[in-house]
This record gives structure tokens, sequence and C-alpha cells, in this order.
């Protein structure tokens, strides 16, 4: 199996928002600015697909979150993505358990996390993950796979740090990000060697343990 590509528009951003970041880690606030807007479509599109309409709040939870602890951040502009990511992920994960304790009329954590599986890969996939299509499609795959996908191309972290990001070997990532995009082009009707350029995960819904 190859690897999953990151988007060109990830990896041409990284240098300003590793430079934006340390800017504002001195406390530089529109440097603050230019790093959330990097940042930010990235980060919702990975939230709508853990917590769809509620991604909003949870951004913005998470961004608290960010703004108070900056400057214990250490790393350059793909690490603060992986950072940033894990916050998010956190707080998706305490709103899943709040929803678990306070269900709301219209769906329960399971409704949210496992509507039915859609299907699979690659650059047309990728082009394809910026509607709002796209990300309820990705929210209808096997937990590791939503969460393999969304970290490698929505949010563009490479293998390691999605790994970090998810407390799962590199490998294991890989192998999901794969077999969600080639799930993925089925579904959006994608003919070719679809699955081509993806890599590793384990099938588990958000909120469970390892």
């Amino acid at each position: 199996m190859g690897q999953v590509r990151q988007p060109r528009r990830v990896q041409a951003y990284d240098g300003e928002l590793g430079a934006a970041v340390a800017r504002a880690q001195g406390g530089d606030e529109t440097a603050f600015a230019v790093a959330y807007r990097i940042v930010q479509p990235g980060l919702l599109g990975y939230l709508r697909g853990l917590v769809g309409e509620d991604a909003e709040d949870v951004a913005s939870d998470a961004w608290l979150e960010i703004a108070r602890d900056l400057g214990r951040f250490q790393g350059d502009g793909a690490g603060f993505r992986g950072w940033t990511a894990t916050i998010a992920r956190h707080r998706a994960l305490d709103h899943v358990r709040r929803q678990r304790v306070r269900p709301r009329a219209g769906g329960t954590e399971q409704d949210l996390l496992h509507l039915p599986s859609p299907h699979d890969t690659h650059d047309q996939v990728l082009e394809s993950l910026s509607t709002e299509r796209a990300l309820e499609l990705v929210r209808g795959l096997p937990q590791d796979q939503a969460e393999a996908v969304l970290l490698r191309v929505v949010i563009g972290l490479d293998g390691p740090a999605a790994a970090r990001v998810l407390g799962k070997r590199p490998g294991a990532v890989r192998t999901a990000a794969h077999r969600g995009l080639k799930r993925l082009a089925r579904q959006l009707g994608i003919s070719g060697e679809s699955g081509e350029g993806v890599t590793d995960v384990a099938p588990r819904a958000l909120g469970e343990s390892k």
C-alpha cells in the first residue's frame, strides 16, 4: 500500500502556520488570528465528521483550550495541526459523553457515530471531501476509518501524527485510511484503482477504549 498524499494546500500553509504560531506565542494577537484562519477549516471538517451539526460549538470549546495552552506548545506548523486536532478530539469525546448522559431528541451517541456504512479511494475522493455530503459519508464509515480519513485528508496529518492523535500505531491508521477512502470512492461512484495511496487502524466507536 502507498501513503495518503496530503492536500497541497495544507503543505503550502505549514510554513506560514509555524511562523504565525511562534509570533502568537509571543503575544501577537493578529498572528493568532492567522493561525486560526489556517487551521479552523480542517478542524471544523474533522469535528463535523465526529459530532455533526454540533461541530462549531465543539470547535469553540477547543479553541478556548488552544488559546489558553498555546504557550505550552512546542513544534512547527504540522505539529500545531496535530496538537489542535488532539485537543479537538478530546472535546468531541467530552461532548459525546455528555450526549450519552443527556440524549437529545432525535439521536443518541450510536446514531451519531454509526450511521449506515458508506464506501472507497483517491484524488477524486479527496476533492469531494470538502463537501457537506462527503462529510456525511465519512461519518457513515466505521469509526476507525472515519477518524483516519478525517485526520489524514481533512486536517492533513501524516501517518505518525494521526497515530499520535488517536493513540494507535501508524500502520493501523494508514490501513484504516486506505479502507475508508476505498469505501468512499465506491459510495461516490468513483471507479479506478481505489485506495491507492493510503495506509493503517482498528474499528472502534468514538469514546470506546482501545
